[in-house]
């Protein structure tokens, strides 16, 4: 896959993605552990069909030490034994927020009690700013073809 344009991200000018880092630092700051947002925006960009993404956060799952089971089962989380209850809540929160367009409630009660059974509603923010984020890049990188291999290395 060749890229339509560089990182539109980077191509729109200096100040993008210092602002977009600063924004993953307010989120890892929200109290929800890294692993699970990590978790989170595997998910998402599964869902989004990122390639670029996938990649770059199973590499980071994998660098945290992560095993190969969980990285591999994000995208049926459900059906495995590998994740916490907290952990499974938030990408149950995830998944609902991304696929706004899925259903009539696309966060049902359902999903956000069981979400905020486990975390504060600090913890809550961080979560869904962490899916808007993950949301986003995945509007600019498959649009503009970012190859895979970019977020390896």
């Amino acid at each position: 896959m060749t890229a339509r344009m560089p990182n539109p991200a980077v191509a729109v000018g200096p100040g993008v993605i210092p602002s977009l880092l600063g924004v993953v630092d307010a989120v890892k700051s929200s109290g929800v552990p890294e692993t699970t947002l990590d978790l989170v925006y595997l998910r998402v960009s599964q869902i989004n069909g990122s390639s670029y993404n996938v990649v770059k956060h199973s590499a980071d799952l994998k660098a945290a030490g992560e095993s190969d089971e969980r990285v591999h089962a994000v995208a049926s989380w459900r059906e495995t034994p590998y994740f916490t209850p907290e952990e499974r809540a938030a990408l149950a929160l995830a998944e609902a927020a991304t696929r706004l367009s899925d259903r009539v409630d696309p966060v049902s009660d359902e999903v956000w009690a069981d979400a905020a059974r486990y975390y504060g509603e600090q913890q809550l923010a961080g979560i869904l700013v962490a899916t808007g984020l993950s949301n986003f890049w995945h509007r600019l990188l498959p649009t503009t073809r970012q190859p895979a291999v970019q977020a390896v290395g």
